[in-house]
């Protein structure tokens, strides 16, 4: 923007000398009065010009400011959101993981291979859903891990309790996996397999938490989560990856 100001300054400039010389008669056939008089329009014009280029500039800098702070506006919300977000992921972790185990004695005596979990139906997505999802999907196929967890994020938001929305938290856990957040991704696999338990996703996430705790070096966790995996979901493709694992022990 400074070069052209001074690019159109001197263009004016040039201007004035070339009309002043190109007017019939030289300047030194002019009376002094009336070269001073013409000399002081060129001045009060090029004044007039300078004058505008400079609210212009000042115009387009506040413009350009407006636009900084809206950005860090969005930014400072989405960084509130994923801390807002984390922390209730953790908050209902810790619940589940602090909540007492049931006392009743036939419950108690009845082998884990019976257990099964309560089936619900979950709120089926519509297709701007579907198409949100695929997106996240994109990003994660792509490696923009980033964008992914941003978008996985909006969509918990946007669209709770749904059947796509128990896949994003699973694949919440996945991206934190790979990145590597290691205590995210047990919280997002946590509020799978406990607070979607008849989730399809469910048995994964389970054996991913699994996965999770032996990355963290939490070895006995790790075997647990991969027994509840065989005695809760034996029929399932993360119950065979759950025996392998712990046949290698």
């Amino acid at each position: 923007m400074r070069k052209f100001l001074m690019a159109t300054v001197a263009l004016s400039l040039s201007g004035c000398a070339v009309a002043q010389s190109s007017a019939p008669g030289s300047q030194s056939a002019q009376p002094e009065p009336r070269q001073q008089a013409g000399a002081s329009q060129a001045n009060a014009e090029l004044f007039f010009m300078i004058e505008q280029l400079q609210g212009e500039v000042r115009r387009l800098q506040g413009e350009l400011e407006e636009q900084r702070n809206q950005l860090n506006r969005l930014s400072n919300q989405s960084k509130e959101r994923y801390i807002d977000l984390d922390q209730r992921l953790l908050n209902v972790s810790e619940r589940l993981q602090a909540a007492p185990a049931p006392t009743d004695s036939s419950s108690a005596d009845a082998p884990e291979s019976n257990i099964q979990p309560i089936t619900r139906e979950y709120r089926q997505p519509t297709a701007f859903e579907r198409e949100s999802y695929q997106k996240i999907q994109t990003l994660i196929r792509d490696g923009n891990y980033d964008a992914a967890i941003d978008g996985i994020y909006s969509f918990i938001s946007d669209y709770p309790e749904g059947d796509l929305t128990v896949n994003a938290y699973y694949w919440l856990g996945e991206v934190y996996l790979v990145k590597p957040q290691l205590e995210q991704a047990k919280q997002a696999f946590t509020i799978v397999a406990t607070r979607f338990s008849d989730h399809r996703k469910a048995a994964d996430a389970v054996y991913k938490l699994g996965v999770t705790f032996d990355r963290l070096n939490e070895k006995a966790d790790a075997v647990r989560q991969m027994e509840r995996v065989v005695s809760t979901y034996p029929a399932s493709n993360a119950a065979s990856l759950a025996k392998e694992y712990l046949d290698k022990r």
